[in-house]
This record gives structure tokens, C-alpha cells and sequence, in this order.
């Protein structure tokens, strides 16, 4: 009768250290995938709000030694989504200007509009997508904790141990474990348990630099395109999308 006591606390207890276990467990798991969605949102939101744009004013300007002042002018050090074949390529062109808004009454004026209407958008993309990666830095810094505070409070090679000395009646110590590899082993499978920091946002995504604002970059930006339109042979923009 004593000995089914016995058997039936030591359940309970590893029931409950089980329970304990997994349950939080499973809540950072939780978290780290839903931190991962996150991630993928944010590189789709990078794609949308700022990647396109980028690229249409790469296929304004023209020319790699313009878009490489245009990156001296802003500031961006990564050529982000910069592929020689974009610039060349008369499919893509069709399909990021259709449906683009084109105003002004001269070739001029609509080529400059243009170019001034999708920066000004694309500033704003750069620091919605900004603002976002710094929140997943933070939000995988706060994973980061909780895996620390998990494993310090859920030490599984001890938890192995004392569930061991449990089954053999004796949680006072070691006893014949002495010298056992068992702890070893409890080590071992404690190590490949373990859960994996997720990685920082930023070494996934892109950190870009804020965009100057139009009024103080004006000049600047208009010399560019200027030489753009000159060395394209003026082009009516209204085509690209056609």
C-alpha cells in the first residue's frame, strides 16, 4: 500500500515537472515562430515599400555611375536590389511603371516628376520598414531572454538526475549513481534540448539609412536627373509602362 503511494506521488510529481516543463517550453517556441513570420513580414514589407521603388529609380537614372552617386547623395552603402539586369530588362520596366500616376507637361517635367514622386514615397518606405526591423530587434532580443531565464530555471541534466534518484527512491543524493555516466548522458541530451536563440533581425534584414529629405537633397537630385534624361535621349516616361 505504501509502495503504491509511492509510485503514485512519484507520477504526480513527474507529471507536474513534465507539465512545467514542456508547457513553457512550447510557449517560447511559440514565440521564436512566431518571431520568424515576423521576419519574413518585414522582408516582404522591404520587397513592397522599398524595393520597388528602388529599382524604379535605378531604371530612371539610368546608368550604374548614376545610381552609385545616388548612393553617395543618400547615404545607402549596400546596393540594395541593384541588378545590371533590371536596368535593361523592358518586361520589368512594363510591369513596375504600369499604373504609376505621371504628371507634368513637358517630357522634362513628367521624367523629374516622376523620379521626385517615387522618392518621396520610397523615404517614406525606409522609415516604415525601419521602424519595424528595430521592433524585431527588440522582440528577438525579448526570445533571447526568455530562452536564458528557461534554461537557468529548467536545468534538464539536474531535472534527468532527480527524476532518476525519484525512480530508485532516493532524492536525498546520488547514492549508487556515484560514478554513473548517466550524468553525462543527462548532459548530453540536455545540450541537444536546448533551445536556439533565434537569429537578430538585423544580421537578416538590411539596416538602411534614413533618406535626406527632398528639400535638402533638391539640387543635388536634380543634377542626376537632369544627366539621366540627357543620356537617355529624353524620354517620354508615359511608354515605360507600355
Amino acid at each position: 500500500m505504501i509502495r503504491d503511494m509511492e509510485d503514485m506521488l512519484s507520477l504526480e510529481i513527474k507529471k507536474e515537472i513534465a507539465d512545467r516543463y514542456f508547457g513553457f517550453r512550447k510557449m517560447i517556441e511559440d514565440d521564436s515562430k512566431q518571431y520568424n513570420q515576423h521576419v519574413q513580414n518585414a522582408y516582404r514589407q522591404l520587397e513592397n515599400d522599398v524595393g520597388f521603388d528602388l529599382i524604379r529609380l535605378y531604371i530612371l537614372l539610368g546608368s550604374e555611375s548614376l545610381i552609385h552617386a545616388f548612393f553617395q547623395l543618400t547615404g545607402l552603402r549596400d546596393q540594395v536590389f541593384l541588378d545590371p539586369y533590371l536596368l535593361h530588362s523592358p518586361t520589368i520596366r512594363q510591369r513596375l511603371f504600369k499604373g504609376l500616376t505621371i504628371h507634368g507637361f513637358t517630357r522634362r517635367s513628367r521624367f523629374h516628376n516622376l523620379f521626385f514622386d517615387i522618392y518621396t514615397r520610397l523615404s517614406a518606405g525606409v522609415t516604415s520598414y525601419n521602424s519595424r526591423l528595430k521592433q524585431l530587434i527588440e522582440e528577438g532580443k525579448a526570445i533571447n531572454k526568455e530562452i536564458e531565464d528557461f534554461h537557468r530555471h529548467n536545468d534538464l541534466g539536474t531535472m534527468m538526475g532527480f527524476l532518476r534518484r525519484l525512480d530508485s527512491g532516493s532524492v536525498q543524493g546520488a547514492g549508487g549513481m556515484a560514478g554513473d555516466i548517466s550524468p553525462l548522458r543527462d548532459d548530453h541530451f540536455a545540450e541537444k534540448m536546448r533551445i536556439r536563440a533565434p537569429i537578430p533581425a538585423d544580421n537578416l534584414l538590411p539596416d538602411l539609412p534614413a533618406l535626406p529629405a527632398t528639400k535638402t537633397v533638391r539640387k543635388q537630385l536634380q543634377e542626376l536627373v537632369d544627366t539621366a534624361y540627357n543620356t537617355q535621349g529624353k524620354p517620354e516616361v508615359s511608354s515605360y509602362s507600355t
